[in-house]
């Protein structure tokens, strides 16, 4: 029988710790299903989904042990069964002139209208015309029954004047059960 872990890793950036990570994973017969790795203030940090056999968890957990011996923090956490999703996809943009203040504001309209975020990625870059920090978001979400998409795109457009961003929404394709 088999079983779904996740990796959570974090440690000092240098080559060759996804490959330690890989190393791990199909030592102990493991598959490697998906991923979110980078380099984030310095730091490596991530986290990878794997199947493996149940009976083969403590050969990961053993082979986790001897990256953590080499300056990478790995945890194995249980994946829970995938629920069965609903509501309607949508992908969202944010651009605008850093400060504190907008992944909250943005997060708190969301939280409200129940939409849950499937996928959050931001960054910080230089302004082509100012060179000013700009930031810079991207989010798949998942919109309840109940609740329109055009609902989630004017909650976000009323504080878009607010938090001096620019929004782009755009509906998905709707996702494939289980």
């Amino acid at each position: 029988m088999s079983q779904s872990v996740i990796l959570t890793v974090a440690g000092s950036d240098r080559p060759g710790l996804t490959r330690a990570i890989a190393d791990a994973v199909y030592a102990a017969g493991g598959n490697w299903l998906e991923s979110h790795l980078s380099r984030l203030g310095g730091k490596y940090v991530g986290s990878v989904l794997v199947d493996l056999p149940e009976a083969r968890l403590g050969e990961l957990r053993a082979a986790a042990q001897a990256i953590d011996a080499v300056g990478l923090k790995v945890d194995i956490i249980a994946a829970s069964a995938a629920a069965e999703r609903s509501g309607q996809p949508l992908a969202i943009e944010i651009i605008g002139q850093d400060r504190p203040g907008i992944v909250r504001e943005v997060t708190t309209v969301l939280a409200g209208l129940d939409v849950n975020i499937e996928d959050f990625a931001t960054t910080i870059e230089g302004s082509a015309w100012s060179g000013a920090p700009l930031f810079r978001g991207k989010a798949q979400l998942l919109v309840p029954a109940g609740v329109s998409t055009d609902q989630v795109r004017d909650a976000l457009e009323r504080i878009s004047g607010e938090i001096m961003v620019d929004l782009y929404v755009q509906d998905q394709a709707t996702p494939a059960a289980g």
